[in-house]
């Protein structure tokens, strides 16, 4: 039997960061739209995978985080969270990612397109294009006042992590912890609570994925858009602290919100590790529990390309028709497969954004 191919809109990758670690400029700009300067994600793979679009990070990175991800190989682990950012040098960061995917996008010659509103991303995906929007996790480029939330928005910022797990001014994350509860401690304080109301006035999508539990209640307390985890699984089959559990899944299947799988093995394994050796069995496994916790409406991927260990088996984005098979031959039917790789994001985008 012949299928139809499936796109997919994904809801979180970090290839910025790789760019941005490699010089930002010429050198990287051309790695990502010509391919073969490693990592996980660039636009030849992205069209050999079907990769149509998706949330495009930036994540200001702290000075002290050279084999974080090593840290997470042992029988458990507490991770020690960064020192708070200082706003200088997350502006700095985030604005140099920023330039980049606008660099991309303008040296492209159309190939991919950085957008604003979900008739932008349809437009785009119907003329070949990769449809990117604009995402922060860690809003430590954000001051007080919020001033700097206006400018990016106007940039093109259409989704938000308050946290990546460091505290900053506006709340508290959630530590790479395994095994552990993502119950650790004070959420958001006033100035996030200030956050979450702007990006709702301005149709900013607010990412739940890095803050813990009591942040996760105040965005419920203080937001009116529907609930959102661009990245995260299922915390009663992988007991990592970044992971949700089922009191999290009611909320956001009541909100008519969307998780995003994570393809982390951290996030998706019972023994918690970073390790490549993982089967598509258990992102299945996950994607079962989701669809059990939020129904067909509301399980979309969100793979952390360029920022985790990934599967071996789709260890790069051109790998893609992989996961799409193995939920086929898994029994998923082709509306449900589309609805998780591509529809879902577009529905609660469309939901979110007020352009």
């Amino acid at each position: 039997m012949t299928h139809a191919p499936i796109s997919v809109f994904d809801g979180h990758n970090d290839v910025l960061l790789r760019l941005h670690d490699m010089g930002g400029g010429a050198a990287a700009i051309r790695s990502f739209l010509e391919g073969g300067g490693g990592g996980h994600l660039d636009l030849p793979r992205a069209r050999a995978g079907g990769l149509s679009g998706g949330l495009f990070a930036i994540f200001p990175p702290s000075p002290s985080m050279d084999g974080f991800m090593e840290l997470m190989l042992g029988e458990s682990y507490d991770l020690p969270l960064p020192e708070p950012l200082a706003l200088c040098d997350g502006q700095a960061s985030t604005l140099a990612m920023a330039a980049l995917l606008l660099q991309l996008e303008r040296l492209s010659d159309g190939a991919v397109a950085v957008c604003r509103t979900v008739a932008e991303i349809r437009a785009a995906e119907a003329r070949g294009a990769l449809a990117a929007v604009l995402h922060i996790e860690g809003a430590e480029a954000i001051d007080g006042d919020l001033a700097m939330l206006d400018v990016l928005h106007a940039a093109g910022l259409r989704s938000i992590g308050p946290v990546w797990s460091r505290p900053n001014r506006f709340g508290h994350g959630v530590p790479m912890r395994y095994p552990g509860s993502p119950d650790t401690g004070p959420g958001l304080t006033e100035r996030g609570f200030e956050l979450v109301r702007a990006c709702n006035r301005l149709g900013i999508l607010v990412d739940l994925s890095h803050l813990n539990e009591r942040g996760f209640w105040d965005v419920v307390e203080a937001s009116d858009a529907p609930l959102v985890a661009t990245h995260s699984n299922v915390h009663a089959l992988s007991p990592v602290a970044r992971n949700l559990n089922d009191a999290q899944f009611e909320a956001i299947r009541a909100s008519e919100g969307v998780v995003g799988l994570n393809y982390a093995t951290a996030f998706l394994r019972a023994d918690g590790r970073m390790d490549p050796n993982t089967g598509l069995d258990i992102l299945l496994r996950h994607l079962d529990a989701m669809l059990d916790r939020l129904g067909e409406g509301g399980v979309a991927l969100g793979s952390d390309y360029d920022g985790a260990v990934v599967p071996e088996a789709i260890a790069d984005v051109s790998l893609l028709p992989r996961l799409i098979d193995a939920m086929r031959a898994h029994g998923y039917g082709d509306e449900l497969i589309r609805r998780i790789a591509h529809d879902n994001w577009l529905d609660v985008l469309n939901r979110t954004w007020k352009d």
